[in-house]
């Protein structure tokens, strides 16, 4: 059940890049022609939902920010509890080097864009952005690119970034949850125990799960807190326990329901929303900010050092191994793979630098994510193809050696 569930969420991931790739050109397309000043009006045009007494006022940029992208990490949350619990992060022996490889794609970038920033005199405040992997583009270039690769690669790869998505969760707790009223907080909290509490019963219906997740999410932004935070430690209390009427756990048919939601509507509509930059206007000084630089390098230079060098000292250390089956070679174009940010570095990158959606930061972290990611996903693509190339030729040299 473990691999089935993996390679179901692999295919969706993979299926959804190419939807990502064209909902990010879309809006660069847009944001650059005659519907440019439609297309910011409209992100920037408040609405309102109101449920009876309770209302809420946001701008579509901030309702897609704050709303759709918490199903987003509901169903991160639901994956890393599986993971952990029943998937390959629940085996020590499969984890090391992943683990390892995950926290040296954090550090890496972090220190590359903090060196770069000094040097050039930039913001250092932009430091978490090129931490994060898009686990969607990243397996999209691997599924095109490697398709004669062993499948341990795309393992090492989704592990990776499930732990790096995790890292970044944390991230976001502990550097954007300031200014938080602690009333609504306590009341999270109290929903959280319950929910915590009533999940031990099998029988509970779904609407259970969908009102307390919309409870949770109603008052953390009354809190003033990220609802990233909140709907990852939601999926905490969700069960993965098996329920005995249909052999099947809530975190299971949640998974299952909602992923192709996320995978093909949610992070394609933060990616048309996000990406979006008109060049009108811009400056070669302004292309060649320090904090385009420091993310874009952070995310080619930082992640392909942090990533290879951790799991190289892992192997050296005998404290994990490399992919079984693998070469070096493809585990550096995987290592480049993870410096395609984008949806999680952007996400990052607007709670890093709040503000307007065409503020001169917003449009620098813009550029220096998709040029980082681009180059990453170009470099990596490149060489895990001369990879898969490599082993096509050795195939069919194999039955002409045998022959001899």
């Amino acid at each position: 059940m473990a691999r089935k569930l993996t390679l179901e969420f692999l295919k969706t991931e993979a299926g959804s890049g190419a939807v990502l790739g064209f909902a990010a050109l879309s809006a660069l397309v847009v944001a650059n022609s005659p519907w440019s000043t439609s297309y910011f009006g409209w992100l920037k045009s408040e609405h309102v939902l109101q449920l009876g007494p309770l209302v809420l006022k946001m701008s579509i940029s901030e309702w897609i920010k704050e709303g759709l992208m918490a199903v987003f990490f509901l169903v991160v949350g639901l994956e890393i509890k599986y993971e952990i619990l029943r998937g390959d992060l629940s085996d020590p022996r499969k984890l090391a080097t992943p683990v390892l490889a995950a926290a040296g794609g954090m550090i890496a970038p972090a220190l590359v864009y903090l060196a770069f920033s000094s040097l050039m005199g930039g913001p250092h405040g932009g430091w978490p952005i090129p931490l994060a992997t898009d686990i969607a583009f990243a397996l999209a270039v691997f599924a095109v690119m490697a398709r004669r690769l062993p499948s341990s690669l795309r393992v090492f790869l989704l592990t990776l970034a499930i732990v790096d998505d995790l890292g970044a969760i944390a991230l976001i707790a502990a550097l954007f949850s300031s200014g938080v009223s602690l009333q609504p907080l306590a009341a999270i909290v109290a929903v959280l125990v319950v929910g915590f509490f009533v999940a031990r019963n099998r029988k509970i219906p779904a609407p259970f799960w969908v009102l307390g997740f919309g409870a949770v999410w109603y008052l953390t932004v009354l809190a003033g807190l990220s609802t990233s935070l909140t709907a990852v430690a939601f999926a905490a209390i969700v069960p993965v326990v098996d329920r005995r009427c249909d052999g099947q756990s809530p975190l299971q048919e949640a998974m299952h329901d909602l992923h192709p939601y996320v995978a093909f509507l949610v992070l394609p509509l933060f990616a048309f929303a996000k990406a979006g930059v008109s060049f009108a206007g811009l400056s070669l000084d302004q292309m060649l900010a320090p904090l385009v630089l420091g993310i874009a390098l952070g995310l080619f230079i930082g992640k392909q050092v942090g990533v290879l060098g951790a799991a190289w000292l892992a192997s050296a250390f005998r404290i994990g191994s490399k992919p079984t089956g693998a070469t070096w070679l493809e585990v550096y174009g995987v290592s480049l793979l993870c410096g395609v940010g984008f949806t999680m570095s952007l996400f990052i990158g607007a709670l890093a630098f709040p503000g307007a959606i065409d503020s001169p930061e917003q449009v620098e972290v813009k550029l220096g994510v998709l040029l980082g990611s681009l180059l990453s996903a170009i470099a990596g693509g490149a060489v895990l193809a001369v990879a898969s190339r490599r082993r096509k030729i050795l195939a069919e040299q194999a039955p002409d050696t045998a022959s001899v």
